[in-house]
């Protein structure tokens, strides 16, 4: 139970910040690269708040560490569907982790026991009845600049 919930608060880790602006004049968020990825999350429950993404890389020990992630893309939130485009460093293997900010305070909630408060997903809809899903769960390819994905959010 401890692992599960030191790994749910690490979804709202942001690693060191980043000298390039949240959104960039490509419209992506990221370290500027020529590897985009296309994002479309589903069942956004309202408007309110930001849509954070934290990207992965193919490393199963940093995926949802404390510090582990790549980076953290965010966007306003729009109801039903968030559409975002994140740079990624290069073609590859990289794993993902959603949740909606809905206050906007840039860390993910959690209720007295440390369930999430806030709606989440993973990168190929990883099933999370059990705990949170393994790396090798979330894990995609992005051969090329322009795949997309879809992420379908869970509230509690």
């Amino acid at each position: 139970m401890f692992a599960f919930l030191a790994a749910l608060a690490a979804l709202g880790q942001t690693p060191v910040p980043s000298p390039t602006p949240a959104i960039l004049a490509d419209g992506c968020t990221g370290p500027m690269s020529a590897t985009k990825l296309n994002i479309t999350i589903s069942n956004v429950r309202s408007a309110r708040g930001l849509i954070a993404v934290s990207l992965y890389a193919d490393n199963p020990r940093k995926f949802l560490a404390k510090r582990g992630s790549l980076y953290v893309g965010r966007v306003p939130a729009q109801a039903g569907v968030t559409r975002m485009c994140i740079h990624l460093p290069a073609p590859g293997i990289y794993g993902l982790a959603v949740y909606h900010d809905e206050d906007a305070d840039r860390s993910f909630k959690r209720n007295g026991i440390g369930l999430p408060a806030e709606g989440y997903g993973f990168s190929n809809n990883a099933p999370t009845i059990f705990g949170l899903p393994s790396f090798s769960r979330v894990r995609f390819s992005a051969p090329r600049s322009g795949v997309e994905t879809a992420i379908r959010l869970k509230y509690p």
